[in-house]
């Protein structure tokens, strides 16, 4: 196999090769054609939309050059429809073709419909799909689309909402929503795709949330298998939605489940478990209720899914090894494309005492690293997420340039219980940045770290983060890093997609014209004054999610006051699924910090 090289024909570094390296999704296999599956997947430097049989290479059926990495195939295998927006901006139509076939094969799947941002998409049998849409105006929009019958609307309301899925047979949908005013907790209804008309309702109340997983694959199955939080983490239940009755699962392992799923005999369940950083899985027999653990126990299973003939395909990877598809024994299903990514270090877990509880970091080292080491902390975005053990290029870019990487999985992370996950709705960015100053003080204190050579970095959430804690606590680090960052909260308000503002009413208890003073003191750029580090931050032309005005007004007061900064605008999103570009990005980053830090 040839080797990735540079055009001077020099390999290149083993931190580009990562990022250059193929990339895979999890295969999404039609219902009645289940050699038949779409993918995401690599194709010269581009994330792109491919179909795939097992045994067979990927045919790629997407060639833009901003790439395509959301789709879904029918159940007969048929067509693949994919999402087409405008240069990563997130508002656009859904496209199909035909499966297999190649570039420009692709028509417009719903004719007449507006382009928006996506509320989701289930297809069913017979041309039967069922289109969310979210957009300025009128909040969210559920329709149906029937061959040889007009376009339907089954749902619309102001407040945040989005589609489930569809039963078996494609006479009911289940759609998550919250039109109580809270899109961190939402709740459940099931309509019936004839006429929209309400099936059933369920909702556990303030400050808890309902997500739909899947009804039952049997025809005529009612059962809907729904994730709740009535015990401060994530469990499963099962929800008849005729009968209203339920039936808990109990699951007796540490964690919180974080995805679950029907095998196909609906006999029993596959289930994802969150633990300290990790994800297992698990099958629980609704026969005689027995968990049995399944596949491997070190690493990240990111994703998996059943199969018919009770086969598990799992996208597994670790901090040190790079993800790939494998079967429950390990036997390999589905490799990226290309040169495989080089292997990186594997992780140090951490847990440091906090103002809020005990707090769980990741730390990487560099090969031979003597201490006190130079520290990237690279902040997680979401905020509903949480770092893990898997496989990144860019805290291993960082690694290969001598520089230890700390991870924090501060309050606002998943996995950790709602509790913990809610935390920072006490003070939005403050509550996380005194779990991350807490650990950083404790690798100074403890000699891990050098205290003058502290990179504060992180993207999306991590580069509001970033921002905030520059001017929050300006003494603890000596550059900044801030990718796509919310920089000036009431502005970005103005701009962002209209499922955000939701979710930003959600996290302050209101709009900024209800509580102005909570955006005020959660704002990066209320706290610009008192930013003494270089700072550089990374911006998309067309970011619908952290627009590029808000940051524009933060870099205003950085240049009016003379402070050191820099900006790298590039014309995408809210990041890249381009090769180059990423590199560009990582280089850029990694310049900036080794020049300041040389200084």
């Amino acid at each position: 196999m040839t080797a990735l090289t540079s055009p001077s024909d020099q390999p290149l570094p083993a931190w580009e090769r990562r990022f250059r390296a193929g990339r895979i999704s999890l295969p999404v296999w039609a219902t009645d054609a289940p050699d038949r599956c779409s993918v995401v997947a690599t194709h010269d430097g581009v994330l792109e939309m491919h179909s795939w049989s097992p045994g067979q290479a990927p045919v790629r059926l997407t060639a833009r050059s901003e790439g395509t990495a959301q789709g879904e195939v029918d159940p007969a295998g048929e067509w693949i429809w994919w999402f087409d927006d405008v240069a990563g901006n997130e508002h656009g139509i859904w496209r199909k073709q035909p499966f297999g076939s190649s570039p420009g094969s692709d028509e417009v799947a719903i004719p007449g419909l507006q382009p928006s941002y996506s509320a989701g998409l289930a297809l069913g049998r017979g041309g039967l799909a069922v289109i969310g849409q979210n957009d300025d105006g009128y909040g969210t929009r559920i329709q149906v689309a029937e061959p040889g019958r007009p376009l339907r609307l089954l749902y619309e309301h102001l407040e945040d909402a989005g589609v489930g899925g569809l039963s078996e047979d494609g006479s009911l949908v289940s759609i998550v929503h919250s039109e109580h005013g809270d899109s961190r907790h939402t709740a459940l209804r099931v309509l019936r795709t004839e006429d929209g008309s309400t099936v059933a309702d369920l909702w556990d109340g303030p400050g808890k949330s309902l997500e739909p997983l899947g009804f039952a694959p049997l025809a005529g199955d009612p059962r809907l298998l729904v994730q709740h939080e009535r015990r401060g983490r994530g469990e499963l239940l099962i929800w008849d939605v005729v009968t209203g009755t339920e039936l808990e699962v109990n699951l007796t392992v540490p964690g919180e489940i974080s995805e679950a799923q029907w095998f196909r005999d609906a006999g029993s369940l596959l289930i994802s478990v969150d633990h300290e950083a990790r994800t297992r899985l698990y099958t629980f027999s609704l026969i005689d209720l027995t968990v049995t653990p399944v596949g491997p126990s070190d690493g990240t299973v990111m994703d998996a899914t059943t199969r018919p003939d009770g086969e598990v395909w799992a996208l597994w990877s670790s901090a040190a090894e790079p993800a790939a598809v494998r079967d429950l024994k390990g036997e390999l299903v589905l490799a990226p494309p290309g040169e495989p990514a080089p292997a990186s270090v594997p992780l140090e877990d951490a847990w440091v005492e906090g103002p809020g509880g005990r707090i769980h970091a990741l730390l990487r080292r560099p090969v031979a690293a003597v201490e006190p080491m130079p520290l990237v902390i690279d902040i997680h975005g979401g905020p509903t997420a949480h770092d893990g053990d898997w496989f990144r290029a860019y805290p291993s870019a960082w690694v290969d340039h001598g520089y230890a990487v700390l991870q924090v999985n501060y309050r606002g992370s998943t996995g950790y219980g709602s509790q913990w996950r809610d935390a920072l709705e006490q003070r939005v960015g403050h509550v996380e940045l005194e779990d991350v100053v807490a650990v950083r003080d404790h690798l100074v204190r403890t000699g891990v770290v050098a205290a003058d050579r502290i990179v504060l970095a992180g993207a999306s959430w991590g580069g509001y983060l970033t921002l905030l804690g520059l001017g929050l606590y300006p003494d603890r680090w000596a550059v900044g890093v801030a990718g796509v960052p919310v920089a000036d909260y009431l502005a970005a308000y103005e701009d962002e997609m209209e499922a955000l503002k939701a979710f930003d009413r959600s996290l302050f208890g209101g709009s900024p014209e209800e509580v102005p003073d909570k955006y005020r003191d959660s704002s990066p750029i209320s706290y610009a004054g008192q930013v003494v580090a270089p700072v550089l931050i990374l911006a998309g032309e067309n970011d619908p999610r952290c627009p590029i005005r808000q940051i524009e007004n933060y870099v205003g007061v950085l240049a009016e006051r003379g402070a050191e900064h820099e900006v790298y605008r590039y014309d995408a999103g809210h990041g890249s699924l381009v090769d180059d570009e990423r590199v560009r990005q990582v280089r850029a980053e990694i310049d900036f910090v080794r020049r300041q830090l040389s200084a």
